[in-house]
């Protein structure tokens, strides 16, 4: 399977009435919820990972029309074999490789391109942090010759990202800093949930408090205390629960209290 044709026959051939019931209530698919409209094969995650594992050398061309179906799971396997590319692009040997860097880039530029049809939470979340995300890290020919220029073209990207009125968009400018607190590194995470803190949807107040509390457990409690002594009076409930949950519970008592 290398067409998006062949993966989205094969795909269909898996359907299964009873699973995608069940899908359809989980995502939220009724009228008036997030996911309204979203139409599901009732494939599970295993099985989309397998077809991806079948399908890996699909070129990146055949990848859109995957990412444009109206079947869930076959945007999802469109995400995760955008995912499996830069992956196999971004190991340890390929990281200053001058091909690597431009195949990086032009996934990182269809991923952005293509970015409102990850428009459900697991599509941004199972994609946005291992290519975004790990892009933030990485060398790119993009934005200029400048070290200096690559770096805010990095920023101005997530900037365009988190001041979209897509909320889609938005959690993937959130939800990417997961990697980057994963590397070491605060700034990205500290920015954007800052940037969200008061945004009005659920889904954002938990990427906010999930990311704080994943960056709090890669690099440090001590920023994350630092932040909540900033913002834990005002913060959405949600997000303070998510970001100290694995804080003590004498501890979550006194964030809580605030």
């Amino acid at each position: 399977m290398t067409t998006a044709k062949d993966i989205i026959e094969y795909m269909e051939s898996l359907y299964n009435e009873k699973q995608r019931k069940v899908l359809m209530g989980f995502f939220k698919t009724g009228k008036g919820e997030y996911g309204e409209g979203d139409e599901f094969l009732g494939i599970k995650v295993p099985q989309t990972r397998e077809v991806v594992k079948v399908a890996k050398d699909t070129p990146l061309s055949e990848i859109p029309e995957l990412l444009m179906n109206h079947w869930h799971e076959v945007r999802l396997c469109g995400w995760l074999l955008l995912v499996d590319k830069f992956e196999r692009l971004a190991t340890k040997r390929l990281i200053n490789n001058p091909d690597a860097i431009l195949q990086r880039d032009e996934i990182v530029m269809l991923y952005l391109k293509y970015a409102e049809q990850a428009n459900n939470w697991d599509l941004v979340d199972m994609s946005a942090p291992k290519i975004i995300g790990h892009w933030l890290s990485l060398p790119t020919n993009l934005g200029g010759k400048a070290i200096g220029l690559h770096q805010a073209y990095k920023q101005q990207t997530l900037d365009n990202l988190a001041n979209s009125t897509c909320l889609w968009k938005q959690r993937i400018s959130m939800v990417s800093t997961w990697k980057t607190s994963q590397q070491g590194d605060p700034s990205w995470c500290l920015r954007y949930a800052e940037k969200h803190l008061h945004h009005p949807h659920d889904l954002m107040h938990k990427a906010v408090g999930w990311m704080l509390r994943e960056m709090g457990k890669r690099v440090s409690m001590d920023q994350l205390r630092d932040f909540l002594e900033q913002h834990a009076h005002d913060m959405p409930r949600t997000a303070l629960r998510y970001a100290i949950e694995k804080m003590s519970d004498g501890e979550r008592k006194k964030w809580m209290g605030k």
